[in-house]
């Protein structure tokens, strides 16, 4: 079947698919011309101008043939569950009847009956119901005595053309306009009035489609409009009809309507064409449209538009097409009297065969893998390989090769057949970078060429598959020496050297790999010493090792200990002393006792190398000797690192001393003696300080928490001149003010704090204290302290200034008693 889409853009996808309804219905209408069908979920109804009814399952072949009448079948009419039709013809007949039963209704007319609609629920006994269209809207119900009664809803508008009952709403169509029935109300509520009253009912007839139970579709020559069934409010109804229809939306169409159908919230309209000739001044029939369209509250949105290709096209009218649809499966008949069109929704099939025939590859391929479980005629392979195809033909090597991963995937022979045809187009190096090497791999062969091929011209990109590519893909002697063979022509080339290490190493011959790694100086020797524990190999080379990077070379030492012990370590450094020095340092910091039997020899090291961690150095280290450091350091001048040792050994005079004369910085002073906490110290800085008045300033700025400043004030000589002497004495009144303020502060807070425990203490005293049954025929006296005595016992030494004081506790410590408490019979 044939159809062509009318937009402009060529490159948009066609939504819908069409196929001819063949078999049965060919030789049916070879014979005969269709002049109605209906659709079920189950099976189709095809009335004929000869008056047959043939019943059709889903891909045209006829189950059942009814003979009607001689003249046209003009409407059929199924019920929901697909058991009872009706029938109507042009020569009046109308016949309502069970596919299975054959009882029903049958009678003759003496007008022409347009259309015959069923209950929805007709098959149950209490919906027994069916109208039919000629002059009059007849509504047909069968009684309680089991026979049709027949009543009038509606007359004198001219002929009925259309009838759809959904669920209790009839709407129909006569000369005037659309009308709706509500059953449940035995009210019609609304009358939607033809626009374009030019046309002729009978040329072009009205249609009509329910979307929902409560949105009626209705298509009239060029108009549209979609009305909506409402609730009226109860306030609003007085006699008014409980329901009321609002047309939510209304709008022309290029075309003449012919037929109506819903797509979720889209509409499939079938249009009548007429366009003009280019000779002549007239109109032809043009092939009729199927369109899309998106209904919008004041216009519509084309989605899509084909025309069909229908047999006869050019002999028929508007009145000639019907659109039918069902709802389960959202397919749509196209009736006309010598062709039934079916359109269905394109699939994912429908649609990656569009992208095939577009050449969009990509797209095609992504859509068959993201829908291959579901996918029929496609092979996901065939359209990758069509698609590597186009990209190699185009020149795209890389993207080319980039999908073979993708697309070949676990087939192993496609894999090599594509290698080779690489090869043969001399692009290699653009697929090996994406060959198999996890559990599926090619043969070894396949991935030496592509290496000989890189060796040969790409040294950069040969080393970078050595280290992508497991070694098992490929035999690694051969490959060895074929870099050994290239190492002859170029032997200082690093790049050739680095690949030829990792390759040894992945043959396990570590030693060979360690030599070319120590000769290029290369970063990976310290991972290949981990990796493979190779510290007996390197004993002799610490010094390589650490001449190339210092601290790795010293953690790697320091964190396998127990691999090469430190006593071998400083043996190999012995004749390096810089580089002893850092390995000793980081130990040092690490353990300060691991290496004890070094701390001598540290000395001069730090004193030659590291001056600035000397201090430290001593200050932490517990297995120094002093005399040795205080030598060293002495012989060095260095001060401060002296003045430490002088002060450890004891000598805090002559460390003090240095300060002042060789440091002459007052403050070092000053703390130096306040951390040696000694009034001897403090005698001999003031004593020094008297005749300096830099020092004398910075005296008076620190010493009053330690020394009372009047005994430097009274030394100073009358009339020196002293720098900020003013601030200086302002600062020794704030710090004393201070001190006063710290010192009523904490007064206070003790009193405070005494008074509280001391009510406290009253209270818990004051408490009652509990006596025993057995004492109360004796006078007690309870003490606080929970003693109690027999007064005639209580020995009366214990009272003092009227005051009497527990003897068991006054012997424990000497202090006032609680007040007692006095028990008499």
């Amino acid at each position: 079947f044939c159809s062509d889409s009318v937009e402009e853009d060529s490159e948009e996808e066609p939504k819908l698919k069409y196929e001819r309804l063949s078999n049965g219905v060919t030789e049916i209408l070879q014979k005969d011309a269709a002049s109605c069908m209906t659709v079920h979920d189950k099976f189709l109804a095809l009335g004929t101008h000869f008056g047959k009814v043939f019943l059709l399952d889903i891909q045209g072949n006829v189950t059942q043939k009814f003979e009607i009448s001689s003249v046209k079948i003009n409407q059929i009419s199924l019920d929901e569950s697909g058991e009872h039709v009706g029938i109507c013809s042009e020569d009046g007949k109308v016949q309502v009847f069970g596919l299975y039963t054959r009882e029903g209704f049958h009678d003759n007319f003496d007008c022409p009956i347009k259309v015959v609609a069923l209950h929805p629920q007709f098959t149950r006994s209490n919906y027994k119901q069916f109208v039919t269209g000629g002059n009059k809207l007849l509504l047909y119900e069968k009684n309680w005595l089991n026979r049709w009664k027949m009543s009038v809803l509606h007359e004198g508008e001219g002929s009925i053309t259309n009838i759809k009952w959904r669920a209790n709403l009839i709407a129909w169509a006569n000369n005037v306009g659309v009308k709706i029935y509500d059953f449940s109300t035995k009210q019609r509520i609304t009358n939607v009035l033809r626009d374009n009253v030019t046309l002729r009912p009978d040329m072009y007839p009205c249609s009509l489609c329910w979307k929902d139970n409560t949105t009626l579709i209705v298509g009239w020559g060029t108009s549209i409009k979609i009305c909506v069934v409402k609730e009226r409010n109860p306030t609003e109804m007085r006699d008014l009809p409980s329901r009321y229809v609002e047309i939510v939306s209304a709008f022309d169409t290029e075309f003449f309507i012919s037929g109506l159908a819903p797509l979720a919230d889209q509409l499939v309209t079938l249009f009548f064409v007429k366009e003009n000739s280019e000779h002549m001044d007239e109109e032809f029939r043009a092939r009729p449209r199927l369109d899309i369209i998106q209904p919008l509250p004041e216009g519509c949105e084309e989605i899509s538009s084909d025309a069909l290709t229908v047999r006869n096209f050019q002999d028929n009218e508007c009145r000639d097409y019907r659109l039918e649809h069902s709802e389960g499966e959202s397919l749509f008949y196209i009736i006309s009297p010598k062709d039934i069109v079916v359109a269905k929704e394109r699939d994912q099939d429908d649609h990656i065969d569009w992208l095939l025939e577009k050449k969009k590859y990509e797209e095609a391929l992504m859509a068959a893998e993201i829908s291959f479980k579901n996918i029929k005629r496609h092979d996901v392979q065939k359209i990758g390989m069509s698609y590597i195809n186009h990209l190699v033909e185009k020149g795209d090597y890389d993207s080319a090769a980039r999908k073979c991963q993708k697309v070949l995937g676990k087939n192993m022979e496609l894999w090599e057949n594509e290698v080779y045809r690489f090869k043969t187009i001399g692009q290699l190096k653009a697929i090996s970078q994406y060959l198999p090497r996890g559990d599926l791999r090619l043969r070894p062969a396949i991935y030496e060429m592509i290496l000989h091929e890189f060796l040969r011209t790409d040294y950069e990109g040969f080393a970078t598959l050595i280290r992508e590519w497991p070694g098992e893909l490929y035999n690694n002697m051969a490959i060895v020496q074929a870099v050994t063979d290239h190492l002859k022509k170029d032997p200082t080339n690093s790049t050739l050297l680095t690949t030829l290490a990792e390759l040894y190493t992945y043959d396990q011959r570590y030693d060979r790999a360690l030599e070319i790694y120590l000769r290029l100086r290369h970063k990976d020797v310290y991972q290949l010493i981990h990796k493979h524990n190779l510290f007996s190999s390197i004993e002799d080379k610490i010094v390589l090792l650490m001449d190339f990077d210092k601290e790795k070379a010293v953690d790697m030492l320091l964190d396998n200990e127990d691999k090469i012990s430190t006593d071998r370590v400083v043996e190999e450094l012995a004749d390096r002393p810089e580089l002893l020095h850092v390995y000793l340092h980081k130990l040092f910091k690490r353990d300060h006792h691991k290496g004890q039997r070094y701390h001598e020899r540290q000395i001069g090291l730090y004193a030659e190398y590291d001056r600035p961690n000397l201090l430290p150095f001593l200050r932490d280290s517990t297995h120094c000797p002093l005399e040795k450091a205080l030598e060293i350091c002495q012989q060095r001048n260095f001060v401060e690192e002296t003045v430490f040792l002088l002060s450890r050994m004891g000598n805090c005079r002559r460390a003090l001393q240095m300060i002042m004369e060789e440091l002459e910085d007052v403050d070092k002073a000053i703390e130096f003696a306040k951390e040696q906490d000694d009034a001897e110290l403090w005698e001999d800085l003031i004593s020094y300080s008297i005749d300096k008045p830099p020092f004398i300033t910075g005296l008076l700025n620190n010493i009053g928490t330690h020394v009372d400043p009047i005994l430097l004030i009274h030394r100073i000589k009358e009339g020196m001149e002293i720098p900020n002497l003013r601030d200086s004495l302002v600062k020794i009144l704030q710090d004393y003010n201070l001190q006063i303020l710290l010192r009523e502060g904490c007064k206070k807070i003790l009193v405070a704090d005494s008074l509280s425990l001391l009510q406290k203490m009253h209270r818990t005293q004051m408490r009652g204290v509990r006596v025993d049954d057995m004492t109360r025929p004796f006078n007690v006296v309870v003490f606080h302290c929970r003693h109690m005595f027999h007064k005639e016992c209580l020995p009366s030494p214990a009272t003092i200034h009227g005051v009497q004081f527990c003897n068991i506790c006054s012997a424990k410590r000497r202090g006032p008693g609680s007040g007692i408490l006095e028990m008499k019979k």
